[in-house]
């Protein structure tokens, strides 16, 4: 089956989402079915994230992924790399040739190459997270085979939950989206940040290639 997105490009993906429980998770889920795009939805219960062999087992037949995932009993730096190295062995294998992995914006370069989490006043209560995530893109860099084209998006900032900024709620359609540096204010809403990764997930030729993107509200690029 053929379809439009939101681009208006054609594609007839297979996508499977990782992590498809949580916010953003649900977002691209949504978006997809939206768009007619066929979806797996794959939460905790489905496999282990860490394990290569699950990772293949529920990809087989799928031509793209997603992963927005976490574990709040996982060490960070431990369990980000472990999740990278799982989808660049276990994608492959199982015919995958698209990943789009949901990063944090902390790790992100701002415009004068300072990473987000070491301008002044950002909080550093939770480094040891911005860092873990900053590994497994790191993980990720070193362990994908050429057959796995990836690519890493984050809010430039933080998502918008209100619909302040970029004028959309969670359960209103997206506002649209743009790349940006790191920026504390930067504000994106769930919904145009799902249409940002599907878009990356799905398109025929994607734009960005193993990269970390920021992602803004096209009111605030």
């Amino acid at each position: 089956m053929t379809n439009s997105n939101s681009n208006g490009k054609t594609d007839s993906t297979r996508l499977i989402v990782f992590g498809a429980t949580g916010r953003v998770g649900r977002a691209v889920v949504a978006a997809a079915r939206a768009r007619g795009v066929e979806v797996t939805a794959v939460g905790r219960a489905d496999g282990e994230v860490t394990s290569a062999a699950d990772v293949a087992r529920l990809a087989a037949g799928h031509d793209a992924a997603v992963v927005s995932v976490y574990d709040a009993q996982a060490v960070p730096g431990e369990f980000f790399p472990a999740v990278a190295r799982a989808m660049a062995a276990g994608l492959p294998g199982a015919g995958v040739r698209r990943l789009v992995s949901v990063g944090l914006a902390s790790v992100l370069p701002t415009a004068d190459g300072t990473p987000l989490m070491d301008t002044p006043g950002y909080p550093q209560e939770w480094r040891e997270f911005y860092v873990g995530h900053g590994a497994g893109t790191e993980a990720l860099r070193a362990a994908a085979p050429e057959a796995l084209d990836w690519a890493v998006l984050s809010p430039a900032g933080d998502f918008d939950h209100d619909g302040t900024h970029d004028g959309t709620h969670d359960d209103a359609p997206a506002g649209g989206y743009a790349y940006a540096p790191a920026d504390a204010d930067g504000r994106i809403s769930p919904a145009a940040f799902a249409e940002a990764v599907l878009d990356e997930a799905t398109a025929p030729a994607p734009a960005l290639h193993a990269v970390h993107a920021g992602v803004v509200g096209a009111a605030a690029a």
